[in-house]
């Protein structure tokens, strides 16, 4: 599998394999969608981010490993609250809002303690297609 010079990471240390399962779930085609805090990027990282709409981009693991590529359809910004329905499809919740919102609260719970989650809080949404998976 051929690796691109734009990378995401799914997972961290110690994250009771949730990375895993992400990248699992993207390998099998079940998911096609993620999301993070807006107030997580710099200026900068977000525009880093915004042009990678178009390109593949390579899925690694909390350890580096590239495990497939995918490439970046749209990457758009909505609210925790009020979720756009593209995300919460494309994050394997099959349309459920309350369900997208139960889990990633239980997700985001180990590594957003200090972090206000809000209805209102915006997040950055990247929707992709699987591409290619290591063989």
């Amino acid at each position: 599998m051929k690796t691109y010079p734009d990378k995401t990471v799914f997972g961290w240390p110690e994250d009771d394999g949730i990375g895993e399962m992400l990248i699992q779930q993207i390998i099998a085609g079940e998911k096609t969608a993620t999301c993070s805090f807006k107030e997580e990027y710099s200026a900068q990282e977000l525009n880093d981010l915004i042009a990678t709409k178009g390109k593949i981009v390579t899925v690694e693991d909390h350890r580096g490993m590239p495990r497939c590529n995918i490439k970046i359809i749209d990457i758009f910004e909505t609210k925790f609250g009020d979720p756009d329905l593209r995300l919460v499809k494309g994050e394997y919740n099959e349309g459920d809002v309350q369900k997208f919102q139960e889990d990633h609260r239980h997700a985001w719970n180990q590594t957003v303690k200090d972090k206000n989650l809000t209805d209102d809080t915006v997040l950055i949404v990247e929707l992709f297609k699987l591409i290619e998976v290591k063989q």
